[in-house]
């Protein structure tokens, strides 16, 4: 399909100008007769355009996604045309750059493009696993299941954010208040005690000379330890931006104590979700391997899925590679390789990414639970020692007096 600019005049004589998708010039030509337009010049869009527009767009919030989704399965259910049914939801649409990105399809489907292909114009918001699904959708004539279909995966799939945001943020949003706190002591409180104490000459324990030792460090190098804090952070993006990177961080997450358990259940429910909507919608199960390998969201797991494509290509099945990987759990594999041999693999992937939806809701929350107490005892124990620390020679001094 290309895209071709055009003038014209209309029966009425009104001037008009546009852009038309067809496959050649004379059916771009042929197209705009049929709609009664005089054509004047016709012409080819240049590549470089097309480009440009291809990347046109931003990445939309998976709810304002998962919402555009379902409306638009509920319409084309009722029988609206798929032109009316963007218009509609185009001039809902609240998010000014989502709504820009639905009339540019809506205007290239009006311009005869099947709607897989004018969502594919727009990769930063509708990705390959929901253009593959829609044109899927399109081929069978069953675009609105498949619509009802991928506003239940992007659902679950926000859920699975969630626990995962739950799951890593808790923890460190709790370290970074402790950090916070204990800063704040140690540069603003601890030099009043330290400045009282050096006016007494009363001789110091070790623990109060140490937390004096942090506090004039923290006061006398707090911008170089900001710089330094900053470019950690800097060097560390830069270094999972690396595919190295990215495989040692992505596989040291998968080696923690507990969040690495959590993790590597969400990984899986994620990767039999996805790869179980993409073939239960007729997707090829090569194609819907390497899409889900994509959204993996772990660089091992990605990996992993991509080995097993690999094998699958050369006439192996999808269980026995999956197990050689030893990324995926034994039952997990063992359930896909059930599936296989009844032809359901696309259900029995659904149940397994169910139970593991539940393992991670029953995970997650056992860990908050647990890490709460212990968080708190570890800002107790930090802060508390502190305070100790600068009441021992206080104590030490009344002692003396009595």
């Amino acid at each position: 399909m290309a895209t071709f600019a055009f003038s014209g005049r209309t029966r009425s004589g009104e001037v008009i100008s546009g852009e038309r998708v067809a496959d050649s010039l004379e059916a771009a030509t042929a197209a705009l007769r049929r709609e009664q337009i005089q054509v004047t010049r016709i012409t080819p869009v240049k590549a470089k355009a097309e480009t440009k527009r291809a990347g046109k767009g931003r990445r939309v919030k998976a709810k304002n996604l998962a919402v555009f989704t379902r409306q638009f399965s509920v319409m084309i259910d009722a029988g609206l045309p798929l032109v009316q049914c963007l218009d509609i939801l185009g001039g809902q649409e609240e998010d000014k750059g989502f709504a820009a990105v639905i009339a540019d399809t809506r205007t290239d489907v009006e311009g005869g493009a099947s709607l897989a292909d004018a969502m594919r114009k727009h990769p930063k918001t509708f990705d390959a696993l929901y253009t593959n699904m829609i044109a899927a959708g399109e081929a069978g004539g069953i675009l609105d299941t498949i619509l009802k279909r991928l506003a239940v995966y992007i659902e679950k799939n926000v859920k699975l954010v969630g626990q995962v945001k739950s799951a890593m943020i808790y923890p460190i949003a709790v370290l970074v208040i402790s950090a916070g706190v204990v800063a704040v002591i140690l540069w603003k409180v601890i030099p009043t005690f330290a400045a009282m104490f050096a006016g007494l000459g009363a001789e110091l324990p070790l623990p109060t000379r140490v937390v004096i030792w942090m506090s004039n460090a923290l006061v006398k190098f707090m911008p170089l330890i900001v710089i330094a804090l900053v470019a950690a952070a800097f060097a560390f993006r830069q270094y999972y931006a690396t595919n190295n990177g990215r495989h040692v961080v992505d596989r040291m997450l998968l080696r923690l104590p507990v969040l690495g358990l959590i993790l590597r259940k969400i990984a899986v429910a994620r990767f039999c979700r996805t790869l179980s909507t993409l073939i239960s919608s007729g997707v090829p199960i090569l194609d819907g391997l390497e899409i889900t390998a994509r959204t993996a969201g772990n660089a091992i797991v990605e990996d992993a899925v991509m080995a097993t494509r690999k094998s699958i290509e050369r006439g192996e099945t999808v269980s026995g590679p999956l197990k050689e990987t030893g990324v995926f759990p034994p039952m997990v594999t063992q359930m896909i390789g059930v599936g296989e041999a009844t032809g359901a693999l696309d259900t029995m992937l659904g149940k397994i990414a169910d139970f593991y939806e539940e393992e991670v809701d029953t995970a997650v929350a056992g860990l908050l639970t647990l890490m709460e107490p212990i968080m708190i005892a570890i800002l107790g124990v930090i802060v508390g020692g502190i305070v100790i620390a600068m009441y021992m020679p206080i104590f030490s001094m009344i002692s003396k007096l009595t």
